[in-house]
């Protein structure tokens, strides 16, 4: 009678943890990058200046992302950066949604990053899995962060809060000029 005890917890344990995965998986957080040694000491109010890493990146810019860093020019108002590696099926599936929403939203560049070529930003990012999503704005800064297959409307969510107004616009993404913002499902 114990082992069926076992098996039942076992089975609702797995069921708990793949109902909390579901719940997360591509859902776009705020970015939360790790502080490592530069920024503010925890309880302290001076300013420590960030270090360099060798490569001439500061390891306390863990929220900051340059061209150089993605090898690719920043979009002029918004960049959608992709961590993929070759074997993933979702990172195709994101890399399609992503470059829809870069089409549909003007100054919005999508970058894509082989997770295994560059170990350096994964692990500056703490990219944990793939694909992993990062919304940046025109000055590289970190706005948000998907793990698993963002949606193209919760994307496009995320643009429309963050990204400033092109000219002429009065919002960043006006759906009535453009393809629906359906969100697309796998």
């Amino acid at each position: 009678m114990t082992g069926l005890w076992v098996v039942l917890a076992t089975l609702a344990l797995g069921s708990v943890i793949g109902l909390v995965r579901l719940l997360r998986d591509g859902r776009m957080r705020d970015f939360a990058g790790r502080a490592r040694s530069a920024g503010r000491s925890a309880g302290s109010s001076v300013e420590v200046p960030a270090e360099e890493d060798g490569e001439g990146m500061a390891s306390g810019s863990v929220g900051r992302l340059t061209g150089g860093d993605l090898g690719s020019p920043l979009g002029e108002r918004a960049t959608l950066v992709q961590f993929s590696t070759a074997f993933c099926q979702p990172c195709r599936a994101t890399r399609r949604v992503l470059a829809e929403v870069s089409e549909l939203v003007q100054g919005v560049a999508h970058v894509e990053v082989d997770a295994e070529s560059r170990l350096d930003l994964v692990r500056r990012l703490d990219v944990m899995r793939t694909p992993t999503v990062f919304v940046l704005d025109s000055s590289g800064n970190i706005l948000k962060k998907a793990s698993g297959q963002p949606r193209k409307a919760d994307v496009l969510n995320v643009l429309g809060r963050a990204v400033p107004a092109a000219p002429g616009q009065d919002r960043p993404y006006d759906p009535s000029h453009g393809a629906s913002q359906d969100s697309d499902e796998m």
